[in-house]
Formats: C-alpha cells, structure tokens, sequence
C-alpha cells in the first residue's frame, strides 16, 4: 500500500512524495470565490475607497473540505499576492479559541518583526497591520472561532485579501457572502475512494462505490476514513464496507458512522492508543508523546502512528521531525471516546507520562548545551538513549519544531488551575531550554507566556511565594527588553507578594531589581535607597557574597551622581566582601571599578596604584580580557600622567594578549574610548 498523508479535513491528498499533490471537485466554488475577490464591494458601489482587505469566507463544519477548498484557493491566486501566504488557526484542535494576542505575535514572526515580549492585544494587532501596509499579502485564517478574531487581524488595506475558514457565518464583518459547502459531487467524491483503493474495486462495482459515497453524504473526511478502511484491507469489495455502514446504528453524522467502524475494527491496544492522542497538546504528536501516552516503545509508537496516516486517523505534519496532527475533525470524537473507555485515573497517569517524557526531554536538550560541565556530561550520558540528543544543533532544532507543541504543554500542566510539581518542573525545564538554545532576548515573547501562565495560576490559587517569582521573571523580562517603567511596577508587586509570603529571597531581590529599575531611569538617589535596603537585609542574613555584590551596585549609583567618595568607599566594601568569600575574579573587577572611580574622582595616582594591584588579582583569576582591559586603561592613565614610554609597554602588553582575539580587542578598545 502507498504510504498516504491524508488530510482528514479536506480532498488534498498528498502521496508518494515524488506525486504531485491533487485537489477534487469543487469547481464551483472555486469559480464563485475567485468572481468574489474581483467584485464591487459596499464601498466600492458608494464612491468610497475600500478602508480594508476584502474577507472570502468558506463556511463548512469540519471534514467538509473546508482547510483543503481554503488552501486550493491560496495556490491559484497566489501570484497575485506576490509577499506571500501568511496562515493561523484560530481555534485549538479542541475548540478553545486561541488569544489575538498570540496570533498577532506569531503572524509577526512570520513577517520578521518584533514586538515587546510584554505587548498587549491592542499593540500587536496595531503592529500586524503597519507591518502589512505596505505589503500584498493573503492571509488565510483556518478555524475561526468568531468575528472579532478576523476583524482584530484584518489589515488596513484593499491590496491584501483574508480568506477565513469557519463553520457558520460571520456576523459583524461587513461584505461578505459566505461560500457554505456540502458534499462533493458523485464523481469527484468516487475518485478520492479509488485513491486509496485502487481502480479495481471501484471499476468492478461501480454501483456500490456511488452508494458508498451516499452513505457517507460525500464529505471528504467520511470518505477518507472509508477508503483507508478498505486499503488496510485489501481482500474487501466496497460493498462489503456500505453493508457494515448500513447495519451502523442511524445515530450522528456520516463522519460519526465510519469513525465508529473504524474505532472498532483496531485491536485493543492500537485503539487506546488513538483515544489517548486526545491529550496531545495542540493536536501535535510526535512517536514520544504517543510512546508515554500509551506506555509503549517509541519505535513502536511510530510505527502505529504511520498506520493512523495510511487509516486517515492522523495526518503527517509540516515538519522537519516525525510529526503527526491530529484533524480537527476527529479530535472531539477522540475525545468524547477516551473518557468514554478509560477511567479518569488513567487518563490522568497518561497526562502526567506525557508532560514527565516532555520534561525529560527538555532536560536532556539543556544539557546537551552544557559540554563544559562533567556534572552535566555525566549526566547526560546516563539519560536512556532515546531522550539523548547527538548534539547541540539536533537539540536546537527539535526544540524549534516543537515550539508550538511545548507550549501547548505548558498551557496543559497548569489548565486545571493548579502549579503542582510536574508543572513547575515543565515551565522550569521549558524555560532553561530555551534560554540555552536561542538566547534570553530571541526567546523572551514565549518566556514571557510561560512566567505568565504562572502567574495567573499563583494569582488564582492565591500562591504569593509563586506569584513572587512569576512576577520577578516578567519583570526582568520587561527590563532586559528596555520596558523599565513596566519592570518597576512588576518588581514593587513582587516586593509585596514576597513580603506577604515571608521569603526573604523573593523580597531582597525584588528590593534589589527595584533599585536597578531606577538606576536604568536616571534616579541615582533612589536606586542607592533601594540598593541600602537590599544591602541591609543580605547583611542581617549573613549573605556576604551578596551583600559585596550589593555594595558595588551602590558604588555604581554614587558614580553616576557624581558622588565619587562614597562611590569609592562602597567599592572598598565591595572588595573587602569580595577578599572575605574568596571570590578571586569579583575580587578583580571590583578593583578595576574603584580604579575608574579614582580617576573620575581626579586622583590619578591613586588610580594607578589600583589598576596595577587589579592586574595581579586578574592575573590569578586567569581573566586575560580584564588583564588587557586593565593594561589599556594603565596606559591612559600613565599618558596623563606624563609617561609615555611606560603608557607604550602597557599597550604592548595588552596587545599581545588580544593578538589571538582581534574582536575582544576592538570591543575592549571601544568600551575604554567610552569612558
């Protein structure tokens, strides 16, 4: 049998992949909907210009064709939308309608613009449509969910075009004639059987086939289920699959009578397993999820999953990985089976197997990053060989493809209101994974859903220790992403929940980052306020590691206020702290930061004493770049004061520890002309 991708929610059948992909039927439509785009609209017709893109709208309930009649259409006018096809769904597999927010964010992702991780609806969507001004683009929107998901993402232009996809109309979006599809006609709907058949059987019983089509109303999905029915089952004449149909109860939909026999033809174990892709988060599976759904091998899972694609149960998905969705249009039905067949209990255990393997593979992906550490090494090398990653790059890009999906996961461990282990566990690995792969500022818009997901459980549960941290990360988030006001408000609130929840950890940070949000706004006085208060505490708990950090953050705010004694006496603090835990390289650029504050303070002498004695503690802190660093700086001081002969060695020294290195050089050479 040929290895089938069917998509269950339409007639676009892609095969072999050496075949081109081709679509039945609907001729029709496609006429009506391509004399659609080319008519007058209201505006048009009243002497007005056209404020916005015209919207097509394909109305049919899923399994009707609606996605592939969509998708058809894209490709036969695409040349006249030369920036491209931009495309979203707008309902989860399960129905639950997705945010604008998170559509907006993604479709501008698509465009290659960025927004502030903490943007709300209003600015993005405001976003999506400058950034389509100026392009010809057409944006098909499959799964609405309703009218304000299109009318917020329609762009302000008549050169672009919306096609939406939903299952009734859309009220409240001016202009627009909804394209309602039933089934597709006798012959197109014959063909899409002998695809999956084969000729024969259809030639020889041609009347059978038109009564098959007739028990299955000719929806696409009832057709591809059927056909991959009668292709697992090579021996069956198409009379046989219409006998087992009629003797179906009359009870739902065409759709519902083939599912059935399909559901109940599978053995035991295979049928748990497709009632379990249930949980899949997002309708997205891969052999691991479907493996601890089931509690099976993952070569075994793969396995039956590519038997679900020949059957029409799954589809293959758009991927670079072995990915599977799940169709829309069965999704419910899988539902509805699985609470029907397993206990809640099990569905449980299936749920938590699913986020534990999810974790697990996140841990090994951070820790494939981390090749500088035995610990992690070590590790690593005790993780099972199919959670094992061969290296950094596989790690980056499974992360990559997955996205969507460990989102989604994230989404699911907390969907029952609750922040219990496993989910904090999830978010904690997600978030490190992502960090270690592309960065906190590349990675910051999905940081910033996941600290929020935490936060409106902790805020629900009424949790202040988590809401503490939660608020912390987005706050942090905000202030790496330049929205410092934003990141104040967020650390006071964390200040508060942290007091409430006594943690001493939570409220010296948020003291802390609150006085680090107005050093960045230019109120020096305030930020050493904060800082104090935050130094205080550390010193009553004893943390001297913390509380030398803590100094040089005030030293840093007296700099900038131009108060360079008390900046050099919390410097010296900073260094004593430093000198006490052993910290040899803090040790080191605590120095070098006095130094600069000496010769600020114009006392060059005693600057150069300084810079020379931080030399020696780079020097046994082995830190080569702070060595050069220091070295430049030594010369400038020693120019000033007179010697240049002397400046000429301390360059030459810095030079040849940055010969191998000519980046660290300009960059060091850059940060000294600075100051």
């Amino acid at each position: 049998m040929t290895d089938q991708a069917v998509d269950t929610d339409g007639v676009r059948l892609s095969q072999d992949p050496a075949e081109e992909s081709g679509f039945l039927g609907r001729t029709r439509e496609l006429k009506e909907l391509r004399a659609d785009i080319e008519r007058a609209g209201l505006d048009t017709l009243s002497g007005r210009k056209a404020p916005r893109a015209r919207v097509l709208l394909i109305a049919g309930r899923p399994g009707s064709g609606r996605t592939a009649l969509a998708e058809e259409l894209a490709a036969q006018v695409a040349d006249a939308y030369p920036d491209g096809v931009l495309r979203a769904r707008l309902s989860e597999p399960d129905g639950t309608r997705v945010p604008v927010a998170r559509l907006a964010r993604d479709l501008l992702t698509e465009l290659d613009r960025t927004a502030p991780p903490g943007a709300d609806e209003d600015d993005l969507t405001e976003a999506l449509r400058a950034a389509l001004a100026d392009r010809r683009v057409l944006l098909l929107l499959d799964a609405v969910a309703d009218a304000e998901q299109v009318d917020a993402l329609l762009p302000d232009t008549p050169d672009c075009l919306a096609v939406a996809v939903a299952e009734g109309p859309l009220t409240g979006i001016a202009d627009v004639r909804p394209c309602t599809l039933g089934g597709l006609d006798t012959k197109s709907a014959v063909e899409l059987l002998s695809r999956h058949t084969g000729s024969v059987r259809i030639t020889v019983d041609p009347r059978a086939a038109e009564q098959l089509v007739e028990l299955c109303q000719a929806q696409p999905a009832a057709l591809t289920l059927a056909g991959g029915w009668l292709a697992a089952r090579p021996q069956a004449a198409v009379a046989d699959l219409a006998k087992h149909l009629h003797a179906e109860a009359e009870e739902g939909s065409a759709l519902d009578r083939v599912f059935r026999l399909v559901h109940a033809s599978l053995p035991g174990t295979t049928a748990r397993m497709l009632r379990l892709l249930s949980l899949a988060p997002a309708g997205l599976v891969d052999p691991h999820t479907a493996s601890a759904l089931a509690g099976c091998s993952v070569s075994g899972a793969r396995t039956t999953l590519d038997d679900f694609v020949a059957l029409g149960l799954l589809r293959a998905a758009d991927s670079p990985l072995p990915e599977y969705e799940v169709p829309g249009c069965l999704h419910g039905r899988l539902t509805r089976l699985a609470r029907k067949h397993e206990r809640p209990a099990e569905l449980q255990l299936a749920r938590a197997r699913m986020l534990e393997r999810t974790v697990r593979l996140l841990q090994s992906c951070r820790a494939v990053t981390e090749t500088d550490s035995p610990q992690a090494r070590e590790k690593l090398l005790a993780t099972p060989r199919d959670l094992r990653f061969p290296h950094p790059r596989a790690a980056a890009d499974w992360l990559r493809a997955r996205r969507p999906a460990l989102l989604a996961a994230a989404r699911l461990a907390v969907a029952d209101g609750e922040l219990d282990t496993l989910a904090r566990r999830l978010m904690s690995q997600l978030v490190r994974a992502m960090v270690a792969h592309f960065g906190t500022q590349a990675a910051a818009p999905d940081l910033y859903g996941v600290h929020r997901l935490v936060l409106d459980v902790a805020e629900r549960r009424e949790l202040p220790r988590e809401k503490a941290a939660a608020l912390l990360n987005l706050a942090d988030l905000d202030a790496r992403t330049g929205r410092t006001t934003e990141a104040l408000v967020r650390y006071r609130a964390a200040l508060d929940a942290g007091r409430e929840a006594n943690d001493p950890y939570a409220t010296g940070r948020a003291m802390e980052s609150v006085g680090g949000a107005h050093l960045e706004l230019g109120d020096y006085d305030r930020a050493a306020d904060w800082f104090g208060r935050a130094l205080a505490q550390r010193l009553a708990r004893d943390e001297r590691a913390d509380a030398a950090r803590v100094y040089g953050r005030i030293a840093t705010a007296h700099t900038y206020a131009g108060r360079y004694g008390e900046a050099v006496r919390s410097w010296r603090a900073a260094i004593a702290g430093y000198r006490r835990t052993g910290d040899v390289a803090a040790h080191a650029r605590a120095l070098s930061e006095l130094a600069r504050v000496q010769e600020y303070a114009g006392r060059p002498e005693e600057s150069l004493r300084t810079c020379q004695e931080a030399v020696d503690w780079a020097r046994r802190a082995e830190d080569d770049r702070l060595q050069a660093a220091l070295h430049l700086r030594l010369a400038d001081t020693l120019d000033r004061l007179g010697d240049p002969t002397a400046a000429g060695l301390q360059r030459s020294a810095a030079e040849r520890m940055l010969r191998e290195d000519p980046a660290d050089a300009c960059e060091i050479r850059s940060a000294e002309s600075e100051d």
